[in-house]
């Protein structure tokens, strides 16, 4: 698993442009040929077929913690990142999870492409394990979007920690549905699963060293 996991990491990788892989954005389906596409869903299915924990929720609900990077995703949410105006790029994406509270965040670094502003958006979120097709925990997680974040970190190369952030709004969710997530393969280093709206995600465990932002929106929210 360990080699076919590897196999499915490197092969987004080497589809990235020099770009892409410079800033660590995610790679989305609408930026590849169809055929390149299928050879991420192929590699994916392969994978899902050998997910080690059938019931990540109910087993090994330990392993969802800690800070994820997003590789690639089909969803609407991250495609729109990719189409960023006035001369935006999105950067590295990060999901950070806190089983024991039941809350994650989601942040998504942007900077400027004459690097004139670089910053962040931010979005805290608390799920529960979905019980509408099983009783017990199994592998979907219903989710409730709470706040999100706007954040200028640098005006050039001046650090503006007043702006950080500049704007706190109430999180919009989706009308007519509950969002959820759906874990299709889990193991220590690796995440796949699909949203309410059937968008792929897959993600791998981080080691970067993020500062403390689920510390920063509980101060924010006070203030």
């Amino acid at each position: 698993m360990l080699t076919k996991s590897n196999d499915l990491l490197s092969t987004i990788e080497s589809l990235k442009t020099p770009s892409q892989s410079k800033l660590g954005s995610p790679l989305t389906d609408v930026q590849l040929k169809p055929d390149e596409a299928k050879q991420i869903e192929s590699l994916v299915d392969a994978l899902e077929t050998l997910n080690p924990y059938r019931y990540p929720l109910l087993y090994k609900p330990q392993l969802l913690d800690g800070v994820w990077l997003l590789h690639y995703s089909t969803s609407q949410e991250i495609r729109a990142l990719t189409r960023l105006k006035w001369g935006f790029l999105v950067g590295k994406v990060y999901q950070v999870i806190d089983v024991a509270s039941q809350s994650f965040l989601n942040q998504a670094f942007v900077t400027h492409r004459l690097a004139l502003l670089s910053g962040f958006v931010l979005v805290t979120a608390v799920f529960t394990p979905a019980t509408e097709d099983s009783p017990l925990p199994n592998d979907k997680l219903n989710i409730q979007f709470q706040q999100r974040y706007l954040a200028i970190t640098k005006i050039g190369n001046i650090s503006t920690p007043s702006l950080t952030p500049f704007k706190v709004v109430e999180a919009r969710n989706p009308k007519g549905r509950v969002p959820s997530f759906k874990i299709t393969y889990l193991d220590e280093n690796l995440r796949i699963g699909r949203g309410g709206d059937g968008g792929l995600y897959i993600l791998s465990k981080s080691q970067d060293n993020l500062l403390d932002y689920f510390s920063f929106t509980k101060k924010k929210s006070k203030t």
